[in-house]
């Protein structure tokens, strides 16, 4: 068996030899940057800081404007016109509705709306946020106001309740023929003109007037459109009740296809007095019998124009009228009338009617 070779042991005083380190790997030669693309670079990391910067102040200020705003209560606010971004924002802080001008001039340039601000009145909500305000302003969704006018008012009465309306502005270039307008109820914005709401009455009339006429049967002794508002304003003004005006208008129908005529008792009125529409106390005997262009107990057919403005009820009443023998109608003390075939009929209804007059007198 062979023995491994002996190795000879290490003398004590021999020193260790050191061992030489590797040699360092060659420098590389650093590429010099660009001074261009080091400047593209500066600008880059610059807008990336701004951009994050303005997005997360956009961010902020919009979270901000869709917190509930500042005021305890509903409140109705004018915009004037003519009023800019910072008028506008600052009647607001004034107002108490924001707390910073600056925050709502803001979100009004980022959002676009700023040049959409519409002058008007405004109803806002108790605690309405910032973006609710400057949508409600932006969209004009001002408050509307309305104004009724009653069936059977002449032009004359009409036109002095839009006079009398405070929240509507201007002059009326001219008032209307009797029956060129349309009651019924309107609704306005706070400043409209007096001129554009009775535009509005007119154009509607004759909307209506032609919707009316197109049904109207082939046997109605009534031969014009014009003619249709003749009649229905004197139904109009006979009775306020709507289930009587087809039976009204029916007695009329059948008086013309007779030939006979209509005696409506506020044709005399109108003949007395126009326009003013009333003549403040009753109709004397010589009145009934007094010629003028309009009374019906004197002149033959229609009257030469409307007595009144009659509403759409009325102008269907007489295009769908009952088809009845009816020819007489007379008060009949309860807010209605009692309806007579016959001369004898009617007689006996107007006796009933001359005691209800005397009991109310005595009472």
């Amino acid at each position: 068996m062979s023995q491994p070779p002996r190795v000879a042991p290490r003398s004590p005083n021999e020193a260790l030899k050191p061992v030489a380190p590797p040699a360092p790997p060659p420098k590389l030669r650093r590429r010099r940057r660009s001074p261009f693309i080091a400047l593209l670079s500066g600008l880059f990391t610059a807008a990336l800081v701004l951009a994050g910067a303005l997005g997360g102040g956009i961010a902020y200020l919009d979270s901000r404007s869709k917190a509930p705003g500042p005021l305890a209560n509903d409140r109705v606010l004018i915009i004037p016109k003519e009023s800019g971004v910072t008028e506008i924002a600052e009647l607001l802080q004034r107002e108490g509705l924001i707390e910073h001008p600056w925050a709502f001039k803001v979100a009004a340039w980022t959002s676009g709306k700023a040049a959409s601000l519409k002058a008007g009145e405004y109803l806002f909500k108790a605690r309405a946020s910032q973006k609710e305000i400057l949508d409600v302003i932006a969209e004009g969704k001002a408050v509307e106001h309305s104004i009724t006018i009653p069936e059977g008012l002449t032009s004359e009465q009409i036109i002095a309740r839009l006079q009398q309306n405070g929240l509507l502005a201007g002059e009326i270039i001219q008032i209307p023929r009797e029956g060129a307008i349309l009651p019924d109820t309107y609704k306005f914005q706070r400043g409209s003109t007096r001129q554009a709401i009775v535009d509005r009455m007119t154009r509607d009339q004759r909307r209506i007037l032609n919707e009316v006429w197109a049904k109207r049967p082939a046997d109605l002794p009534i031969k014009t459109p014009q003619e249709l508002v003749i009649l229905a304003s004197i139904v109009e003004k006979e009775t306020g009740r709507a289930d009587e005006r087809p039976r009204v208008a029916g007695v009329f129908i059948n008086r013309l296809n007779r030939k006979m005529k209509l005696q409506s008792d506020p044709t005399i009125v109108y003949g007395l007095v126009g326009g003013k529409g009333t003549l403040g106390r009753g109709i004397t005997r010589p009145e009934i019998n007094q010629a003028t262009p309009y009374n019906t107990y004197v002149i033959d057919g229609l009257p030469p124009g409307p007595i009144a403005n009659p509403g759409r009820a009325a102008l269907e009443a007489v295009v769908n009228h009952s088809r009845t023998k009816e020819l007489y109608f007379v008060a009949d003390g309860s807010g209605g009338h009692a309806f007579a075939e016959t001369l004898e009929q009617h007689n006996r209804n107007v006796a009933r009617w001359r005691q209800v007059e005397s009991a109310r007198r005595e009472a």
